[in-house]
């Protein structure tokens, strides 16, 4: 029986490690996730993981539990979760699991559920694989069980692959000689972010560099979490500050000042290298896709850059299905998050990573420059206890903030030239989140005070 505190999602689940997530509850799982690839005809899944103490010990569980449905493994290693799903794609395997709790603190891990077109399972497949996992799969006898092999190469793949892109002026970045300070929370970063920045000609001074997974501070990357980061700035004269979170696919910035400028600017930098390479040569207006709860400086980059800019709703699947269906040329998510079609359709720092240095070699700015030539808007984010009902809240903030463009795909978004405010229900508590964006501070805090005097 699971622990009734397990946080069970489309694709995948996440736990406390010894009270909610067990190597029983793991090989389970893992057994589950490859009789379904199986079934597939796809008898071969990738396994990584990020740098969590937990993670060997989880790793050999899912390794066994493949096995035992006759499935071959191919092992990767402490990477990011990035090169997972680009592995499993260039292993045309069934399916990828990755054991990394991203963001969340220390005690914690999960496991993350990978399609074979690399994309994260849809709730349809993601509820197929649990039903299994309940029902119980079948097992080898001796002459069946999986074998386990190792790919070493994996993340140099990655890299390669990257730093092929045309977005990429190498030459332009390299020559620029950044010197980047490093913050990689001690997660599967340290292994990969110090030796692509080198790759891009950058002299590197890092903190947090090792991948034992004992996180020195809490592992997300928010301003509040990067003071270190932004002291490191101070005292190296670095031109600028990146740090990433424990799976590697969220990328965060500190600029020279050692000011943490917010995650949104990640990917609105990364729409402006983009969009800033060869023009000329694009057929049709390009497309950039965010979620809902996205700063306007993301969709302000890409409108600058001739885009047509579409939300989605939050959550990466959510993306990832709407970049698919609109052809976007790039897309991502407000938290640091960077999705580039052309490599592949999930979230990637070290495409962040280059993509940021080629903005600011583009531009020939520093990074508070780059941000004080655009608005500036502020985010405020507030939440309150669930009530019964939320249709009738959704009406009655319709009819108090009259004159707003209304989306109801994903709670209630209203919006508004300059400001917008989005109300939805949490999908891990009892509670309703509240975010908005305005001009100033000001501003967004009235928004937000105008939908909490409601419930």
């Amino acid at each position: 029986m699971t622990s009734p505190t397990l946080m069970v999602s489309v694709s995948g689940m996440r736990g406390i490690v010894g009270t909610d997530l067990t190597p029983e509850l793991v090989a389970r799982h893992a057994a589950a996730l490859g009789a379904w690839a199986r079934g597939n005809g796809q008898p071969l899944v990738v396994l990584g993981r990020d740098a969590r103490t937990s993670g060997a010990m989880f790793a050999h569980a899912a390794t066994a539990g493949f096995m035992s449905v006759g499935v071959d493994v191919i092992d990767v290693g402490v990477v990011p979760t990035p090169t997972v799903q680009l592995a499993v794609e260039h292993h045309h395997a069934g399916a990828g699991l990755i054991i990394t709790a991203s963001h969340n603190p220390i005690a914690w891990n999960a496991l993350k559920f990978v399609g074979p077109d690399g994309i994260f399972l849809d709730a349809a497949a993601g509820g197929r694989v649990r039903d299994l996992a309940e029902q119980g799969v079948p097992r080898q006898d001796w002459s069946g069980i999986g074998t386990r092999r190792e790919d070493p190469t994996a993340v140099r793949r990655h890299l390669d692959l990257v730093l092929a892109l045309p977005e990429l002026d190498l030459a332009l970045i390299r020559s620029k000689r950044f010197r980047v300070a490093l913050d990689c929370v001690r997660g599967a970063g340290g292994a990969v972010i110090p030796g692509l920045l080198q790759e891009l000609g950058c002299e590197v001074v890092g903190i947090n560099l090792e991948t034992d997974g004992r996180f020195p501070r809490e592992p997300e990357p928010i301003p509040e979490n990067l003071g270190d980061l932004g002291r490191l700035v101070r005292e190296t004269n670095a031109d600028i500050g990146m740090a990433v979170d424990p799976d590697v696919d969220r990328l965060a910035l500190v600029d020279e000042t050692g000011h943490p400028i917010g995650e949104d600017y990640t990917l609105a930098f990364a729409v402006r290298a983009v969009l800033g390479r060869n023009p000329a040569a694009r057929k049709g207006t390009p497309v950039v896709v965010a979620n809902l709860s996205t700063s306007l400086v993301v969709e302000d980059a890409a409108r600058e850059g001739g885009a047509r800019f579409v939300r989605a709703p939050v959550g990466e699947a959510n993306v990832a299905a709407s970049i698919k269906a609109e052809g976007a040329l790039i897309g991502g998510e407000g938290n640091g998050g960077v999705i580039l079609p052309k490599l592949h359709i999930g979230r990637d720092a070290p495409l962040g990573v280059a993509l940021i240095l080629q903005h600011l070699a583009s531009a020939g700015r520093r990074p508070s420059e780059v941000v004080a030539a655009a608005p500036r808007y502020r985010i405020v984010k507030a939440k309150s206890p669930r009530g019964k009902d939320l249709a009738a809240l959704y009406q009655a903030l319709q009819a108090r903030l009259a004159g707003a463009d209304v989306d109801t795909r994903d709670g209630l978004r209203l919006s508004w030239s300059d400001r917008w405010v989005h109300v939805r229900p949490s999908g891990t508590e009892p509670i309703i989140r509240y975010i908005a964006e305005a001009p100033t501070e000001a501003l967004a805090n009235e928004l937000i005070a105008s939908c909490q005097g409601l419930v």
